[in-house]
């Protein structure tokens, strides 16, 4: 049966006159929930509860908004089983994926609470006699935030945990394909005690309602994680009026395996790194660098691995990769793996839409590995976001690290060796915001600083102290007080 679910709105929850399906990747032919289509109209009236809820969440003590972020990172935890399913069933991901989403959801809003205990500002000297100066940080105001399919519950987490922290309100726009959890998460806040208007969900289709999102006078901030193109579109739309944006884009992140790595276990890390949520993360290792006098065995060692995965339903224990979130999706992917070929790539394993009964009416890519790819192909430039691995050789260090960096992107890389110099080197040439060494990407705790260099994002971090960066302002103070 398909379930009918409300939305956030100015403290209520609210339907609509229309709604929007939301579909299981692992079986599309009956809709699993369905949320309001909301109109443009609805976006202008969030807008409003958001500055309203503002006007009294800025006042509010922080050590209130610390025990209300508290709360609902309590109710998550509780609701843990219920939310992990609604995240399998409209995402794709694995059971453990989703649980662990959820609790990496309830970790941003814990750790953003105990910030409410931390400074924000300082004293500073000034050169006038009996003068005090500070300077302190202050919210911003009504925040935009836009988020992916992919981390449909953790990126919402990521964005509203410090934006609430700091004081600001929040208009929350989760993706088409994957609304629901965005809900649980409003759902947590509201009932944990959140101020009417601070946070207000607008579900509905872009094409709908992107012009009165992005148009609506009230925005401060824009955070939006997604494609490149949608990120430089609502760059450029917004520079005129000098709202601040935070982009976290593309990827096209690269694993360097020295000669010296430990092979077996650099192939499991490259496995997870690569195939974990079908390869659909944002840092997901798509571009594999291998020394040649490794690189036979390497391969060996990677493909057993790969042929260990079990692709099916994510509510399946025995599934070790899920689908991916849409037709589309899947089909983009597919084509992807097509046009390598043509280029001259070859393909060692999958390449293909698994064929059997079970999985016929799913979204399913078989994990892929792809060798004899060039500098020039299209699939070691362009980010796939599915579950593929394009394989190079090189003859050195220096050659690994130039492959690395050759890319418009920079958001993580790796490399796995046994050699301490190596290591550090690496870390000091590539070209990104992310480096891990015989491991896989960094950045996943919540305190780690999260962000790219070059187009795979803007200047403004995520995670961590460096995300209140971006949701607050800095106002500095004299005080005279001589005579």
């Amino acid at each position: 049966m398909t379930r009918t679910m409300e939305t956030l709105s100015g403290g209520q929850w609210v339907a609509s006159d229309a709604w929007l399906d939301v579909h299981d990747p692992s079986d599309l032919r009956e809709p699993v929930a369905r949320v309001p289509a909301m109109t443009a109209d609805d976006v202008t009236r969030a807008f409003g509860h958001a500055a309203e809820g503002f006007a009294v969440w800025k006042r509010t003590s922080p050590f209130e908004r610390a025990r209300i972020l508290g709360g609902a990172a309590r109710l998550l935890r509780e609701r843990a089983t219920d939310i992990a399913a609604d995240l399998v069933a409209e995402m794709g991901k694995t059971r453990a994926e989703a649980t662990g989403e959820v609790g990496k959801a309830a970790d941003f809003l814990e750790y953003y609470a105990g910030t409410a205990r931390a400074g924000y500002g300082t004293l500073l000297h000034d050169v006038r006699p009996d003068t005090r100066t500070s300077h302190r940080r202050e919210p911003l105001g009504v925040v935009l935030a836009i988020t992916p399919w992919n981390d449909p519950l953790l990126t919402p987490a990521r964005k509203l945990a410090p934006a609430l922290a700091a004081g600001n309100a929040a208009v929350l726009k989760p993706a088409t394909e994957t609304p629901v959890v965005a809900l649980h998460f409003a759902r947590a806040l509201h009932d944990a005690g959140l101020p009417a208007g601070v946070l207000n969900v607008v579900t509905g289709r872009g094409s709908a309602i992107g012009d009165a999102l992005i148009a609506d006078p009230r925005i401060a901030a824009v955070t939006f994680t997604g494609s490149n193109e949608v990120g430089e579109s609502l760059r450029a739309a917004l520079a005129a009026r000098n709202v601040r944006f935070q982009g976290e884009l593309g990827g096209k992140n690269a694993t360097a395996v020295l000669a010296d790595a430990d092979l077996p276990a650099a192939a499991k890390a490259v496995v997870a790194a690569s195939f974990g949520q079908a390869g659909q993360r944002c840092t997901a290792t798509s571009r594999v660098i291998v020394e040649e006098p490794v690189a036979e065995r390497f391969t060996e060692l990677l493909l057993a691995e790969v042929a260990a995965l079990r692709t099916g339903p994510g509510a399946d224990p025995a599934t070790t990769m899920g689908p991916l979130v849409s037709a589309g999706q899947r089909d983009g992917v597919l084509a992807d793996i097509g046009r390598a070929v043509e280029q001259g790539a070859r393909v060692l394993t999958g390449g293909d839409r698994p064929g059997d009964e079970a999985r016929r009416h799913g979204c399913y890519v078989s994990p892929t590995v792809l060798a004899d790819v060039t500098a020039g192909m299209n699939v070691w430039r362009e980010e796939v976001f599915g579950p593929v691995i394009a394989l190079r050789t090189v003859g050195s260090f220096e050659e690994a690290v130039t492959a690395v960096n050759d890319s418009v992107y920079g958001l993580a890389a790796a490399v796995f060796t046994r050699d301490l110099a190596s290591a550090y080197r690496f870390a000091d040439e590539a070209e990104c915001g992310q480096v891990a060494v015989n491991t896989t990407t960094s950045g996943w705790d919540v305190h780690h600083p999260f962000g790219g260099f070059h187009d795979s994002g803007s200047a403004f971090k995520e995670q961590g102290e460096e995300a209140l960066r971006f949701y607050t302002r800095v106002k500095t103070v004299a005080v005279h007080f001589g005579g």
